[in-house]
């Protein structure tokens, strides 16, 4: 009856009586977003405070995007399926001088009211296409290291 009794108080101080929370990213993203303000704020005050962007733009250097995701294990009856707490992003636009123009941030109930565009771009191919062109001379050696298809080496 002790070695049960030991064994069981061992169990259950082991454990956690918390929610695990993962991070990723920035954390209290929206917190340190109220520290900058826009037409005040600029380039070193933002990487000071919320450190170097996620991302950038991909067509414009001047929109940073910071991310930050938390994420906790559900309970048992979900068979500890992921429950997301927080997903926020936050887009920071910044003019020629360096200062802030812009800031919006999206938390997951805003992200999941964004629409995607269903547009569809058409790809036109052809035999002859650059890549093709490129890389015959390295697939005719691949189909041929020694030359002997080709003729004999001098």
């Amino acid at each position: 009856m002790k070695i049960l009794l030991i064994i069981l108080t061992l169990f259950l101080t082991n454990c956690k009586l918390n929610k695990i929370v993962n991070h990723h990213g920035i954390h209290n993203l929206e917190i340190k977003s109220k520290e900058l303000s826009i037409d005040r704020s600029n380039v070193n005050d933002i990487k000071k405070i919320l450190g170097p962007p996620s991302s950038t733009s991909y067509f414009n250097n001047d929109i940073f995007i910071y991310i930050e995701r938390k994420t906790s294990n559900s309970k048992l009856l979900k068979l500890g399926k992921k429950k997301l707490i927080a997903n926020n992003v936050l887009l920071l636009e910044i003019d020629k001088r360096g200062m802030l123009v812009k800031k919006k941030l999206l938390n997951k109930d805003d992200i999941n009211k964004l629409r995607l565009s269903r547009k569809e771009t058409e790809i036109t191919t052809s035999q002859d296409s650059f890549v093709i062109k490129a890389l015959s001379g390295v697939l005719d050696k691949m189909d041929d290291p020694l030359g002997k298809k080709r003729g004999s080496l001098k």
